[in-house]
């Protein structure tokens, strides 16, 4: 992309074609007459290549996804607190897998630390490649804007993927920087994984039509960022990975496979979003305008997964807002609330996740996993993380992602964050909606809408300003 075309902010919505959000929040399958030629293709493509990682797996059936809208469907969701909870104890964040308690930070970050990470590794989001390509950041475009009554900078940068190994893929990761146009030095920015364009709508990216109904009036996220004197940048994932199976050869995993099949172990699209966040990362400590030190990462839904996933595998990033994440993010697979392990392996979702996670909706339960949500909070130790959640209610309430189950995934990191010499959430008794549980580096709040984070940035920015104003 030339300077000379560059497009608007706006423009990047064009970029991220995904599932829509009846796949996501109610994951009984679409019929043909729902959908377009495309995505019945796409949906066909994805469904052979699950199959042929099934193959791979030996697993002969998986366990029914459930229905999130239909109480009377054979397979509902469960939105029955009394039932929630028939998982055995989790797992021990502090117990090394030879059965010794870890009492120090040393030991955490000399030995469990790296038992947990193989494990999320292994059957979790998979194994990013040793071989991934360097990636050359360019500046296509710099110019003065308005956000609001902010005068800004904005940047369109292009990440080009060296492909020399596979010319047949190419990966360009889209990004765009907007920062105070008259900072006086270097500002703290947020990444969101996002398909909304520059002063666009408020509702979160890839949560469609059904998030944006809650959403408050006021000034965008944006444009709070901006009064605050920090910056926000925009990061589109389908420029890294496409959000479907039928995708998988190609993206940065097509790239880096040479176009062939994953292996059971290989990474799916939340760990290559992770991936493409932390080269967006690698381009923000070489821009001047941005204090690299001071820079967060946020998503809502399946991008709250990867915000967390982002936040666990690199500690450059100073703190996280986790917006809606549920199964396959902040919830705990232990629980049966609203989306279980079973619609994550299904076909619209399995490909963000590694092979191996699928055996956990067959042959396995989720009590076999040998990590839990928890674990994922933990690793994020001892920097800031913010869980945030809509109310537990069937969709369009946020009962979907169970906030509850993001809440006791939180409480149970905080032994980590405590052996570390920071403040957990101080409870483990779930608070009332829009109760802010604030004063620890783990925090949670659930707000009064549904599958959004709007609501909730006002807080959210207070408990930031706390790190970045300190510079710890």
């Amino acid at each position: 992309m030339k300077a000379s075309k560059s497009v608007r902010l706006s423009g990047l919505a064009i970029l991220l074609p995904r599932l829509t959000w009846a796949f996501q929040a109610a994951p009984a399958p679409a019929g043909p007459a729902q959908l377009t030629a495309a995505q019945i293709a796409m949906r066909e493509a994805s469904q052979q290549d699950r199959q042929k990682m099934l193959d791979l797996l030996n697993i002969k059936t998986l366990r029914n996804p459930v229905d999130a809208r239909n109480p009377l469907a054979v397979h509902p969701a469960n939105w029955d607190e009394s039932k929630a909870n028939p998982y055995s104890r989790l797992p021990d964040p502090l117990l090394l897998k030879s059965g010794k308690k870890i009492k120090t930070s040393k030991e955490w970050w000399e030995q469990r630390r790296g038992e947990i990470v193989e494990d999320f590794d292994r059957e979790v989001y998979g194994r990013v490649p040793p071989n991934t390509p360097k990636v050359k950041w360019e500046v296509t475009s710099t110019r003065l804007e308005k956000d609001g009554d902010a005068a800004v900078t904005v940047k369109e940068v292009v990440g080009h993927v060296d492909n020399t190994s596979y010319p047949q893929v190419s990966v360009d990761i889209q990004l765009v920087l907007v920062t105070p146009a008259k900072a006086s030095g270097p500002v703290p920015v947020i990444v969101e994984f996002s398909g909304r364009g520059f002063g666009g709508g408020r509702g979160p990216a890839g949560a469609g039509p059904a998030a944006t109904a809650s959403q408050p009036q006021g000034p965008s996220w944006q444009q709070q960022v901006l009064a605050k004197g920090w910056g926000y940048a925009l990061l589109s994932p389908a420029s890294i990975q496409a959000d479907n199976g039928a995708g998988l050869t190609q993206g940065i995993i097509g790239l880096v496979n040479k176009g062939q099949l994953r292996q059971p172990e290989g990474w799916g699209a939340l760990r290559a979003w992770a991936w493409g966040a932390s080269r967006a990362l690698d381009y923000l400590e070489t821009d001047k305008s941005v204090n690299a030190k001071k820079v967060g990462i946020e998503g809502v839904s399946r991008y709250g997964k990867s915000a967390l996933v982002t936040m666990a595998y690199d500690q450059r990033f100073a703190i996280a807002f986790i917006g809606s994440s549920g199964e396959g993010g902040a919830k705990l697979h232990r629980r049966n609330y609203g989306e279980p392990v079973e619609n994550v392996a299904a076909v619209s979702e399995y490909h963000w996740m590694a092979g191996n996670f699928l055996k956990y909706a067959g042959p396995l339960t989720w009590d076999d996993l040998p990590v839990d949500s928890h674990e994922l909070i933990a690793l994020c130790a001892p920097r800031a993380v913010f869980i945030s959640a809509g109310v537990s209610t069937p969709p369009p309430g946020d009962g979907w992602v169970d906030p509850k189950g993001s809440f006791l995934a939180a409480a149970a990191a905080g032994p980590v964050y405590r052996l570390l010499g920071k403040k957990d959430m101080g409870t483990t008794e779930f608070p009332p909606v829009e109760r802010g549980l604030m004063d620890g580096e783990i925090s949670f709040r659930q707000h009064a809408g549904g599958h959004t984070s709007g609501p909730n940035w006002p807080t959210f920015l207070a408990f930031a300003e706390r790190y970045f104003k300190s510079g710890s």
